[in-house]
Order: C-alpha cells, then structure tokens, then sequence
C-alpha cells in the first residue's frame, strides 16, 4: 500500500485499518492544550497502530498508546531493541549509543551498576541545600515585578543551572547550549538536527580531552576516571555518555514544570491547596507526574512478536510514549481528571524496566522544590490574560511560553 507520500511504503505486513497519521510529532507547534483534545482522541484509536510519520524524520514506527504494552515492551529486551534508538549519532555519520539510554543487556546492566550511585536518593537528597538556592535565587529575580515568563525566567534556568554544576560546564554558555537542546529535540528538520549533533559532540570532545588533563569532582570526569569491565570507556562510550547527559539534563524537567505550573495557572483551587498544605506538594505531584507525561522513546523490533494481535516485525520501529500511556482509560479512571488525591501506583512517566529513568530521583527533588519555593514566594498566579499557549509536539511536549501575572 503506497501513500501520497511517494517516499513512504506502507509493509505488507500492517493492516491497512492500522495506518495512521500521528499527530504528536517533532517540530509541530499548536494553541490547544494536548492533554485535553489530541491525547484523548487517539485514545479512541485502536491499541497498536502504524504511524507513517512518528519516528524523526517523520518516519515510519509503530505506536503503543496502553499503559500496560508500554510497560511490557519496555521490559521486553528480547524482541525489542534499544540501539539505534535514536536518530543523533547517525544524523553526522557516527556510530556512538547514548549510554546508558541505547545499550541493551548485557552491556546496559555494567554501565546502570557503574551510573546507579551517581543518582542514588542519598546522592540526590545531598544536593537539596544547592537546588533550593538555585530556585530561590531565580525566583527572587522576578518576585517583586508581578509577573514573569515562567518558562524563560525560571523553568528552562532553574534545573539547567543544577545541571551545569553536576557535570561543570559554564553558565554563561546557556542560551547556547539550549539552543542546541532546541534544535536536537524540537526541530523536525534532520538537517538541523544534525547540526545540533555536530556542534554538541564537537564541544564535548573537548571538554573531555580537558578533563583528561585537568580532572575534576563532576559526572564527566566520572566517566572518563571509570572502567567498565576492567577497561576505560572507549572514546566513543565517553560521547554517548555525555551527549545522553546533555540531552537529559537540559529539557526533560523545564517540560514537566511547565505543564504542571500551566495546570496551577488555570486550576486556581489545585493551587490554592497547594499553598494552605505545602506538605501535600509531594502527594500531589505524583498525579501530575502521573497526567502530565511528556516523553517518548523508540525501540527497534529485532524478533517478531505481537502486541494485541498486531504482528511487529524485525526492523520495524515501535514507539513508546508516556505522553499517551499515562492517560490511558483501560488504566485509570477518568484519566483526565486532575485528582490530587488519586496517588496513582506504578506510574509510567520516568519509564520501567532496565531504562528505568536514572535521573527520577533529582528531578523528582527538583520538581518538588520548585512548586515548595514558588508557592511560598509567590502569590496566587494566573496566565496573562489574553495570552495564547503555543506547545510543542513530538518526543517533548512543551509549553512555549507560560506567561503568569499575580498581585492586583
């Protein structure tokens, strides 16, 4: 079956009742909130279908919308394979893995024993006296102006800053680095993408070849400082290493505080409990984890299974997104419902399995803290009126902008 698009052929091997166009793709921007019309919709989608435009590059890849075959084909490593997962290291003509993100056992495990400390609960909670700074500092910043861009001023700095001191990169090079973060995660132009890939690796090549020299007390020296097996990462491992570092550290916390401080804005009650209750932050933020998933991963078949009757061969791409698992109605009731109290189990949204998220634990800690300090710092806040919400679609779903106003 050919579609209009002449470079797309559908395999003999997928219904055509299953082909679909997928909505939620890298670089397309839109006014309406996504959790409230586009997510809802392709819940009425069969369970597996064939997205001709999913996979960057608006290409082919299955995707899995259930909460419960995105928590199986995540622990499936048998059938589904995590190599190659992405598009970066091959968009510049390199063979590099984000590690630990696309290694599959048994190689996943040695690299997620030698990473686990590095992110441990203890390790996190002995960060809290410097994230509760950070936010703090940025906060004082626009306390007293009555409103501010929440996502320039606070979201985007905020964990970004944390970022920078665990791997000890320059602050000043922000706006350089999130430019490229911009272009790896929210651009649909391969080309530029590419770019992206270029000017990071080319960067980090030179911090490491530095850090050889001059080593310090941060997760970069880690790495090269670290044996694997009885031997030191190759050069290649030290640029998966640390390009998954930079794409994990500087996106995936701005897109949840955006989406959760949004639904603040525009549920003044939500917030207002918040505020009298601020030991509740914790509970609560479980629920916004839980109906705010934002994320997407790829895994590439490597031995036919099917997944509710529906045939995934070798080769093929299947997409697991938590923006679609988390809401999921044959899991939750009423799955777009906010319900503080609803305390949901096993939440998919930092993935399960052997790629369990390795930075849940700081970014829960930076999370809680970020609603701790602003609520307590400042008052009822709401959207600027008359402003539009943009999102971006795709592997990220992110607020553009969040402009909020309080005070009279």
């Amino acid at each position: 079956m050919q579609l209009q698009r002449p470079d797309i052929i559908v395999p003999d091997h997928v219904p055509p009742e299953l082909v679909r166009e997928y909505p939620i793709i890298q670089g397309r921007y839109v006014e309406e909130d996504p959790y409230k019309t586009i997510i809802p919709a392709i819940h009425e989608w069969p369970p597996v279908f064939y997205a001709t435009n999913a996979y960057p590059g608006e290409q082919p890849s299955w995707v899995l919308r259930r909460g419960e075959d995105v928590r199986d084909a995540y622990k499936d490593t048998e059938h589904f394979s995590s190599s190659a997962a992405n598009p970066f290291a091959a968009a510049i003509g390199e063979s590099w893995s984000m590690i630990p993100t696309e290694l599959d056992p048994p190689l996943h495990t040695g690299f997620r024993a030698l990473l686990n400390p590095l992110f441990s609960p203890p390790k996190m909670r002995a960060l809290e006296d410097k994230v509760r700074e950070a936010a703090r500092r940025y906060i004082a910043r626009f306390r007293d102006r009555g409103s501010c861009e929440f996502m320039q001023d606070f979201a985007f700095p905020f964990p970004v800053s944390v970022f920078l001191d665990l791997v000890d990169l320059p602050h000043d090079k922000t706006d350089l680095f999130m430019q490229w973060e911009h272009d790896l995660l929210h651009e649909a132009d391969i080309a530029v993408i590419g770019a992206a890939v270029r000017n990071v690796t080319d960067y980090l090549r030179e911090v490491i070849a530095d850090r050889r020299k001059n080593p310090r007390e941060d997760f970069i020296s880690f790495g090269i400082e670290s044996t694997i097996r009885g031997q030191p990462l190759t050069d290649d491992q030290l640029i998966g290493y640390t390009f998954n570092l930079f794409i994990g550290g500087l996106d995936t916390v701005t897109t949840n505080m955006g989406l959760h401080f949004r639904h603040l804005a525009e549920n003044p009650d939500h917030q207002r409990r918040l505020r009298e209750n601020p030991e509740f932050i914790k509970t609560a933020l479980e629920e916004l984890l839980r109906a705010f998933g934002a994320t997407s991963t790829f895994r590439t078949c490597i031995k036919e299974r099917k997944v509710n009757g529906v045939t995934i061969k070798p080769g093929d791409k299947v997409l697991m997104t938590t923006i679609l698992a988390c809401r999921d109605p044959e899991e939750y009731d009423q799955p777009n419902l906010i319900d503080l109290d609803r305390q949901p189990k096993q939440i998919i949204t930092f993935g399960t399995g052997p790629h369990l998220c390795i930075g849940m634990h700081l970014a829960r800690r930076e999370l809680q803290i970020a609603l701790e300090e602003f609520l307590a710092a400042i008052p009822e806040f709401r959207i600027e009126p008359g402003a539009t919400i943009s999102t971006h679609l795709g592997g990220m779903v992110q607020p553009v902008s969040l402009p909020l106003v309080w005070g009279s």
